[in-house]
């Protein structure tokens, strides 16, 4: 059955296609006979219970420099002309974000979202991943300097990130002495109003940072991403490289405890990083990438798994 999709996401011209998993589940969308809609998320709106948003239909190519073909724009009814809305636009996980998620569950029972919006608010990467607590390393979530201070005379080099940040941005290493914690500490506190998360420095990070991708709680393939010359930071858009990858008997046990639950959430397409093949750092499921390079590595294909999924979801409606 041929579905009418709408994808929340950043500008089509901005992305880059060859790693984009954003684009990779449009072109097997398109591939098994679904149109295809873009929007901005600023561009939805609300009315006598009517959620709209204004769109172009789009079609999508593989061509570097000429990736897709828009139509005219025009406002349409995300619950009377589109059967799937792919949430997919990049955080920062913000009010503007946590307000387009509710606005978008409100068409619970009309139109599938996924990720499903409400749960994706009740599940922020680094806040989530605390239910899994036991899989993760020593952490701290804080915002008062003297309680860092005392993490780090326990722990020694510690690395700070923003609670809600994405894409391995605004990552710092601080080194055992805490040379620089409290000025650190005075830029965050002014930058984000939310704590921040502090973890011990893991040597182990220079083996890889995995991102492993689980589609309806099952896992669909994996990666090594290793930090490039110079950084500490794994993430492939801070200039990590990947190579294939297989779980750990340790990742096969956090991928077990957690899928369950991600599947009875709605979660459609979730990655989770662990370091070292035994630290869970993050969940991600606002907008999780990493299946462009999975399958090029493991000869699948990761994001007709997630079709696969959502045609399902849908026919249960």
């Amino acid at each position: 059955m041929s579905l009418r999709v709408a994808v929340q996401m950043d500008p089509m011209e901005s992305i880059k296609i060859a790693g984009d998993s954003s684009f990779a589940l449009m072109l097997e969308a398109q591939a098994r006979g679904h149109s295809l809609w873009h929007y901005d998320v600023t561009t939805l709106s609300w009315e006598e219970g009517r959620i709209s948003a204004w769109a172009r239909p789009v079609t999508v190519q593989r061509v570097e420099g000429d990736h897709y073909t828009a139509g005219t724009l025009r406002k349409i009814d995300l619950a009377e002309d589109i059967d799937v809305v792919l949430m997919r636009q990049d955080p920062p996980f913000h009010l503007g974000y946590i307000s387009a998620a509710l606005l978008l569950d409100r068409l619970k029972g009309k139109t599938l979202v996924s990720n499903d919006p409400r749960e994706v608010i009740n599940a922020p990467e680094k806040m989530f991943v605390l239910n899994y607590a036991r899989f993760m390393p020593p952490t701290l979530i804080a915002r008062k300097l003297e309680d860092v201070l005392e993490f780090q005379k326990k722990h020694g080099a510690v690395v700070v990130k923003p609670l809600h940040g994405n894409g391995g941005k605004a990552i710092f290493k601080i080194d055992a002495e805490g040379t620089n914690t409290s000025a650190l500490f005075e830029v965050f506190n002014q930058t984000w109003p939310e704590p921040h998360m502090v973890q011990p420095f893991l040597p182990s990070v220079s083996q890889g940072d995995k991102r492993i991708v689980l589609v309806d709680g099952e896992v669909a393939g994996a990666i090594n991403r290793k930090p490039g010359e110079g950084e500490f930071r794994s993430n492939l858009a801070q200039g990590g490289s990947a190579e294939a990858s297989q779980l750990t008997a340790r990742e096969e046990e956090i991928c077990a405890a957690m899928g369950p639950e991600l599947k009875r959430r709605g979660l459609t397409f979730v990655g989770i990083d662990v370091i070292g093949g035994e630290w869970l750092t993050e969940i991600n499921v606002t907008s999780p990438t990493g299946i462009v390079a999975i399958d090029k590595y493991n000869g699948t294909n990761t994001a007709g798994m997630i079709w696969d999924a959502l045609e399902r979801r849908h026919s249960a409606m």
